[in-house]
Protein backbone atom coordinates (compact mmCIF):
# COMPACT_ATOMS: atom_id res chain seq x y z
CA UNK A 1 0.00 0.00 0.00
CA UNK A 2 1.39 3.44 -0.99
CA UNK A 3 0.02 6.41 0.91
CA UNK A 4 -0.94 9.68 -0.80
CA UNK A 5 1.61 12.47 -0.48
CA UNK A 6 0.87 14.47 2.65
CA UNK A 7 -0.98 17.70 1.88
CA UNK A 8 -1.44 20.16 4.78
CA UNK A 9 -4.81 21.34 3.49
CA UNK A 10 -7.91 20.07 5.36
CA UNK A 11 -8.89 17.80 2.46
CA UNK A 12 -5.34 16.49 2.05
CA UNK A 13 -4.95 15.86 5.77
CA UNK A 14 -8.24 13.97 5.85
CA UNK A 15 -7.19 11.77 2.92
CA UNK A 16 -3.83 11.04 4.57
CA UNK A 17 -5.49 10.24 7.91
CA UNK A 18 -7.91 7.81 6.25
CA UNK A 19 -5.03 6.03 4.54
CA UNK A 20 -3.06 5.77 7.81
CA UNK A 21 -6.06 4.31 9.63
CA UNK A 22 -6.50 1.73 6.85
CA UNK A 23 -2.82 0.76 7.03
CA UNK A 24 -2.91 0.59 10.84
CA UNK A 25 -5.87 -1.78 10.65
CA UNK A 26 -3.92 -4.05 8.31
CA UNK A 27 -0.89 -3.96 10.60
CA UNK A 28 -2.73 -4.37 13.89
CA UNK A 29 -0.74 -5.50 16.93
CA UNK A 30 -1.94 -7.91 19.56
CA UNK A 31 -0.98 -6.36 22.88
CA UNK A 32 -3.12 -3.73 24.56
CA UNK A 33 -1.48 -0.35 24.98
CA UNK A 34 -0.29 1.15 28.30
CA UNK A 35 -2.03 4.13 29.86
CA UNK A 36 0.25 6.72 28.22
CA UNK A 37 -0.61 5.75 24.65
CA UNK A 38 -2.18 8.48 22.52
CA UNK A 39 -4.90 7.36 20.15
CA UNK A 40 -4.96 10.37 17.84
CA UNK A 41 -3.80 9.76 14.28
CA UNK A 42 -1.30 12.49 13.39
CA UNK A 43 -0.16 13.15 9.81
CA UNK A 44 3.54 13.91 9.51
CA UNK A 45 4.57 17.17 7.90
CA UNK A 46 7.57 17.28 5.56
CA UNK A 47 11.05 17.62 7.09
CA UNK A 48 12.06 21.29 7.37
CA UNK A 49 15.12 21.39 9.65
CA UNK A 50 18.41 22.76 8.36
CA UNK A 51 20.50 19.96 6.85
CA UNK A 52 23.93 19.16 8.25
CA UNK A 53 26.54 19.87 5.59
CA UNK A 54 29.77 18.66 7.21
CA UNK A 55 31.03 16.72 10.20
CA UNK A 56 32.34 19.69 12.15
CA UNK A 57 31.78 19.20 15.87
CA UNK A 58 31.17 15.47 15.53
CA UNK A 59 32.54 13.28 18.30
CA UNK A 60 34.32 10.11 17.23
CA UNK A 61 35.77 9.34 20.68
CA UNK A 62 35.15 10.94 24.07
CA UNK A 63 37.65 11.63 26.84
CA UNK A 64 36.57 12.41 30.40
CA UNK A 65 39.38 13.21 32.85
CA UNK A 66 39.04 11.62 36.27
CA UNK A 67 36.80 8.71 35.32
CA UNK A 68 38.16 5.34 34.17
CA UNK A 69 37.21 4.28 30.67
CA UNK A 70 35.83 0.75 30.91
CA UNK A 71 35.58 0.24 27.19
CA UNK A 72 34.54 1.52 23.79
CA UNK A 73 31.79 -0.26 21.92
CA UNK A 74 30.88 0.26 18.30
CA UNK A 75 29.16 3.52 19.21
CA UNK A 76 29.28 4.04 23.00
CA UNK A 77 32.11 4.91 25.40
CA UNK A 78 31.53 3.61 28.93
CA UNK A 79 33.08 5.13 32.06
CA UNK A 80 33.04 4.02 35.68
CA UNK A 81 31.43 6.53 38.04
CA UNK A 82 31.28 4.42 41.21
CA UNK A 83 30.32 0.92 42.34
CA UNK A 84 26.67 1.49 41.40
CA UNK A 85 26.78 3.75 38.35
CA UNK A 86 28.22 3.95 34.85
CA UNK A 87 28.44 6.92 32.49
CA UNK A 88 27.54 6.08 28.89
CA UNK A 89 28.56 8.55 26.19
CA UNK A 90 26.96 7.92 22.81
CA UNK A 91 29.42 9.12 20.18
CA UNK A 92 28.81 9.91 16.51
CA UNK A 93 30.54 6.74 15.37
CA UNK A 94 28.68 4.70 12.76
CA UNK A 95 28.98 0.95 12.35
CA UNK A 96 27.75 -1.14 9.45
CA UNK A 97 28.20 -4.87 8.96
CA UNK A 98 29.73 -4.82 12.47
CA UNK A 99 32.58 -2.56 11.31
CA UNK A 100 33.04 0.99 12.65
CA UNK A 101 33.30 3.47 9.79
CA UNK A 102 36.15 6.02 9.92
CA UNK A 103 33.80 8.99 9.51
CA UNK A 104 31.42 10.13 12.28
CA UNK A 105 27.90 11.41 11.58
CA UNK A 106 27.39 14.82 13.26
CA UNK A 107 24.70 14.85 15.94
CA UNK A 108 24.03 11.11 15.65
CA UNK A 109 24.91 10.39 19.28
CA UNK A 110 22.54 13.06 20.53
CA UNK A 111 19.71 11.71 18.37
CA UNK A 112 20.26 8.14 19.60
CA UNK A 113 20.29 9.28 23.23
CA UNK A 114 17.13 11.37 22.92
CA UNK A 115 15.23 8.61 21.10
CA UNK A 116 16.30 6.04 23.68
CA UNK A 117 15.21 8.31 26.52
CA UNK A 118 11.82 8.69 24.86
CA UNK A 119 11.31 4.93 24.62
CA UNK A 120 12.77 4.12 28.05
CA UNK A 121 10.21 6.42 29.64
CA UNK A 122 7.35 5.13 27.51
CA UNK A 123 8.08 1.50 28.40
CA UNK A 124 8.38 2.01 32.17
CA UNK A 125 4.95 0.40 32.60
CA UNK A 126 6.31 -2.78 30.98
CA UNK A 127 9.81 -3.16 32.44
CA UNK A 128 12.31 -1.28 34.59
CA UNK A 129 15.25 0.31 32.80
CA UNK A 130 18.82 1.44 33.35
CA UNK A 131 18.02 5.12 33.94
CA UNK A 132 18.80 6.86 37.22
CA UNK A 133 18.05 10.27 38.68
CA UNK A 134 21.72 11.22 38.37
CA UNK A 135 22.99 13.63 35.73
CA UNK A 136 26.34 14.18 34.07
CA UNK A 137 26.23 17.72 35.49
CA UNK A 138 27.04 16.22 38.90
CA UNK A 139 30.35 14.80 37.70
CA UNK A 140 31.88 17.24 35.21
CA UNK A 141 33.22 20.69 36.08
CA UNK A 142 34.47 21.74 32.65
CA UNK A 143 31.63 23.82 31.11
CA UNK A 144 32.83 23.26 27.55
CA UNK A 145 33.06 19.48 27.98
CA UNK A 146 29.72 19.39 29.76
CA UNK A 147 28.05 21.28 26.94
CA UNK A 148 29.59 18.89 24.43
CA UNK A 149 28.43 15.75 26.21
CA UNK A 150 25.20 16.64 28.03
CA UNK A 151 22.67 15.58 25.36
CA UNK A 152 24.56 12.42 24.46
CA UNK A 153 25.31 11.06 27.94
CA UNK A 154 23.44 8.98 30.51
CA UNK A 155 24.34 8.06 34.08
CA UNK A 156 22.94 4.53 34.42
CA UNK A 157 22.73 1.67 36.87
CA UNK A 158 25.68 -0.71 36.88
CA UNK A 159 24.05 -3.97 35.75
CA UNK A 160 25.18 -7.35 34.41
CA UNK A 161 24.26 -7.57 30.70
CA UNK A 162 22.72 -10.78 29.41
CA UNK A 163 24.85 -12.50 26.74
CA UNK A 164 22.20 -12.20 24.01
CA UNK A 165 20.70 -9.72 21.57
CA UNK A 166 16.90 -9.84 21.81
CA UNK A 167 15.97 -9.45 18.15
CA UNK A 168 12.31 -8.92 17.26
CA UNK A 169 11.00 -9.00 13.68
CA UNK A 170 7.65 -7.76 12.44
CA UNK A 171 8.40 -7.74 8.70
CA UNK A 172 10.24 -9.98 6.26
CA UNK A 173 13.36 -8.06 5.30
CA UNK A 174 17.14 -7.99 5.47
CA UNK A 175 18.81 -11.27 6.41
CA UNK A 176 15.37 -12.65 7.28
CA UNK A 177 14.22 -12.24 3.67
CA UNK A 178 17.40 -13.93 2.43
CA UNK A 179 16.90 -16.78 4.91
CA UNK A 180 13.26 -17.23 3.85
CA UNK A 181 14.10 -17.36 0.14
CA UNK A 182 16.72 -20.03 0.77
CA UNK A 183 14.91 -22.18 3.34
CA UNK A 184 11.28 -21.12 3.64
CA UNK A 185 11.92 -20.23 7.28
CA UNK A 186 13.28 -17.33 9.31
CA UNK A 187 16.02 -18.18 11.80
CA UNK A 188 14.73 -21.74 11.89
CA UNK A 189 11.07 -20.73 12.33
CA UNK A 190 8.92 -22.11 9.45
CA UNK A 191 6.86 -19.51 7.57
CA UNK A 192 3.98 -19.89 5.08
CA UNK A 193 4.95 -20.08 1.40
CA UNK A 194 4.45 -17.13 -0.92
CA UNK A 195 5.48 -14.26 1.36
CA UNK A 196 7.04 -11.23 -0.32
CA UNK A 197 9.91 -8.96 0.61
CA UNK A 198 8.93 -6.38 3.26
CA UNK A 199 5.63 -8.13 3.94
CA UNK A 200 4.20 -8.09 7.46
CA UNK A 201 4.93 -11.41 9.13
CA UNK A 202 1.94 -13.52 10.25
CA UNK A 203 3.04 -12.85 13.83
CA UNK A 204 5.84 -10.97 15.56
CA UNK A 205 8.89 -13.21 15.87
CA UNK A 206 11.60 -13.37 18.53
CA UNK A 207 14.86 -14.35 16.78
CA UNK A 208 17.72 -13.93 19.30
CA UNK A 209 21.40 -13.59 18.47
CA UNK A 210 24.64 -14.03 20.34
CA UNK A 211 26.57 -10.90 21.23
CA UNK A 212 29.70 -10.26 19.22
CA UNK A 213 32.83 -8.35 20.16
CA UNK A 214 33.67 -5.22 18.17
CA UNK A 215 34.61 -6.18 14.62
CA UNK A 216 32.92 -9.59 14.83
CA UNK A 217 29.48 -10.59 13.55
CA UNK A 218 26.45 -11.41 15.68
CA UNK A 219 25.16 -14.93 15.09
CA UNK A 220 21.54 -16.07 15.21
CA UNK A 221 20.80 -18.61 17.93
CA UNK A 222 17.72 -20.64 18.78
CA UNK A 223 15.43 -20.03 21.72
CA UNK A 224 16.66 -23.32 23.15
CA UNK A 225 20.19 -21.91 23.11
CA UNK A 226 18.94 -18.84 24.97
CA UNK A 227 17.51 -21.17 27.61
CA UNK A 228 20.90 -22.85 27.88
CA UNK A 229 22.54 -19.45 28.41
CA UNK A 230 20.16 -17.81 30.89
CA UNK A 231 17.61 -20.42 32.01
CA UNK A 232 14.03 -21.18 30.98
CA UNK A 233 12.25 -18.60 33.14
CA UNK A 234 14.52 -15.67 32.22
CA UNK A 235 14.58 -16.63 28.54
CA UNK A 236 10.76 -16.62 28.44
CA UNK A 237 10.61 -13.28 30.24
CA UNK A 238 13.08 -11.68 27.80
CA UNK A 239 11.16 -13.03 24.80
CA UNK A 240 7.74 -11.91 26.06
CA UNK A 241 8.90 -8.45 27.13
CA UNK A 242 10.77 -7.92 23.87
CA UNK A 243 7.70 -8.72 21.78
CA UNK A 244 5.46 -6.53 23.95
CA UNK A 245 7.83 -3.55 23.73
CA UNK A 246 8.11 -3.94 19.99
CA UNK A 247 4.37 -4.12 19.44
CA UNK A 248 3.63 -1.08 21.61
CA UNK A 249 6.40 0.89 19.89
CA UNK A 250 5.34 -0.27 16.41
CA UNK A 251 1.80 0.96 16.99
CA UNK A 252 3.03 4.33 18.27
CA UNK A 253 5.46 4.73 15.35
CA UNK A 254 2.90 3.70 12.73
CA UNK A 255 0.60 6.50 13.80
CA UNK A 256 3.50 8.91 13.29
CA UNK A 257 4.42 7.75 9.84
CA UNK A 258 7.08 5.13 10.62
CA UNK A 259 6.97 1.35 10.27
CA UNK A 260 9.38 -0.42 12.63
CA UNK A 261 10.32 -3.46 10.59
CA UNK A 262 12.57 -5.03 13.20
CA UNK A 263 14.71 -4.11 16.18
CA UNK A 264 16.94 -5.52 18.89
CA UNK A 265 17.03 -5.01 22.65
CA UNK A 266 19.54 -5.65 25.38
CA UNK A 267 18.77 -6.58 28.97
CA UNK A 268 20.70 -6.70 32.22
CA UNK A 269 20.31 -8.02 35.76
CA UNK A 270 20.94 -6.39 39.13
CA UNK A 271 22.44 -8.21 42.11
CA UNK A 272 18.98 -9.51 43.08
CA UNK A 273 18.26 -10.95 39.65
CA UNK A 274 15.75 -8.29 38.52
CA UNK A 275 15.56 -7.76 34.78
CA UNK A 276 16.19 -4.30 33.26
CA UNK A 277 16.05 -2.84 29.76
CA UNK A 278 19.51 -1.40 28.99
CA UNK A 279 21.77 0.07 26.30
CA UNK A 280 19.70 1.74 23.54
CA UNK A 281 16.05 1.28 22.63
CA UNK A 282 14.38 1.44 19.21
CA UNK A 283 16.86 3.81 17.60
CA UNK A 284 17.84 4.07 13.93
CA UNK A 285 20.99 2.15 14.88
CA UNK A 286 19.17 -0.80 16.44
CA UNK A 287 16.06 -0.86 14.22
CA UNK A 288 14.80 -0.65 10.66
CA UNK A 289 12.52 2.39 10.26
CA UNK A 290 10.51 2.73 7.05
CA UNK A 291 8.49 5.83 6.07
CA UNK A 292 4.83 4.78 5.84
CA UNK A 293 4.20 6.94 2.79
CA UNK A 294 6.82 5.02 0.76
CA UNK A 295 6.08 1.50 2.04
CA UNK A 296 5.29 -1.11 -0.57
CA UNK A 297 5.39 -4.90 -0.40
CA UNK A 298 7.81 -6.54 -2.81
CA UNK A 299 10.67 -4.05 -2.56
CA UNK A 300 13.23 -2.98 0.03
CA UNK A 301 11.64 0.25 1.29
CA UNK A 302 13.63 3.45 1.85
CA UNK A 303 14.49 3.96 5.50
CA UNK A 304 15.27 6.38 8.33
CA UNK A 305 18.10 4.22 9.62
CA UNK A 306 21.61 3.13 8.71
CA UNK A 307 20.28 0.76 6.03
CA UNK A 308 20.89 3.80 3.81
CA UNK A 309 24.61 3.48 4.56
CA UNK A 310 24.55 -0.31 4.16
CA UNK A 311 22.98 0.10 0.71
CA UNK A 312 25.77 2.50 -0.28
CA UNK A 313 28.47 0.16 1.03
CA UNK A 314 26.98 -2.71 -0.96
CA UNK A 315 27.91 -0.79 -4.14
CA UNK A 316 31.61 -0.77 -3.19
CA UNK A 317 34.32 -3.34 -3.67
CA UNK A 318 34.68 -3.89 0.09
CA UNK A 319 34.81 -7.23 1.90
CA UNK A 320 32.91 -6.01 4.98
CA UNK A 321 35.93 -6.32 7.26
CA UNK A 322 37.87 -3.60 9.07
CA UNK A 323 38.95 -1.02 8.22
CA UNK A 324 35.78 0.43 6.81
CA UNK A 325 35.84 2.72 3.76
CA UNK A 326 35.61 6.49 4.05
CA UNK A 327 32.10 7.83 3.54
CA UNK A 328 31.37 10.63 1.06
CA UNK A 329 30.15 13.92 2.54
CA UNK A 330 26.79 13.48 0.82
CA UNK A 331 26.21 10.08 2.44
CA UNK A 332 27.13 11.50 5.88
CA UNK A 333 24.80 14.49 5.40
CA UNK A 334 21.84 12.39 4.24
CA UNK A 335 22.36 9.90 7.08
CA UNK A 336 22.30 12.72 9.63
CA UNK A 337 19.10 14.08 8.10
CA UNK A 338 17.41 10.67 8.22
CA UNK A 339 18.26 10.24 11.91
CA UNK A 340 16.97 13.72 12.73
CA UNK A 341 13.74 13.02 10.86
CA UNK A 342 13.21 9.80 12.82
CA UNK A 343 13.61 11.71 16.09
CA UNK A 344 11.21 14.42 14.97
CA UNK A 345 8.49 12.00 13.87
CA UNK A 346 8.69 9.64 16.83
CA UNK A 347 8.79 12.24 19.60
CA UNK A 348 6.48 14.90 18.20
CA UNK A 349 3.56 15.42 20.58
Amino acid sequence: MILPQYNPSPAGAAEYQTAIVSLAARHAYAHSLPRYFLTAIMPVAPHTSTPMTDNAGAIFESSIPGYPLIGRGKVRDIYSIDDEHLLIVTTDRLSAFDVVMPDPVPGKGEVLTQISLFWFRMMEDIIENQLTSRSIDEFLEDPALLEQLRRRSLVVKRLKPLPIEAVVRGYLTGSGWKDYRESGSLCGIPLPPGLQQAERLPETLFTPASKAEAGEHDENITFEQVIDLVGDRLASRVRDVSIQIYEVAATHALQRGIIIADTKFEFGLDDEGRLYLIDEVLTPDSSRFWPVEEYEVGISPPSFDKQFVRDYLETLDWDKTAPGPELPADIIRKTAEKYQEALRRLTKA
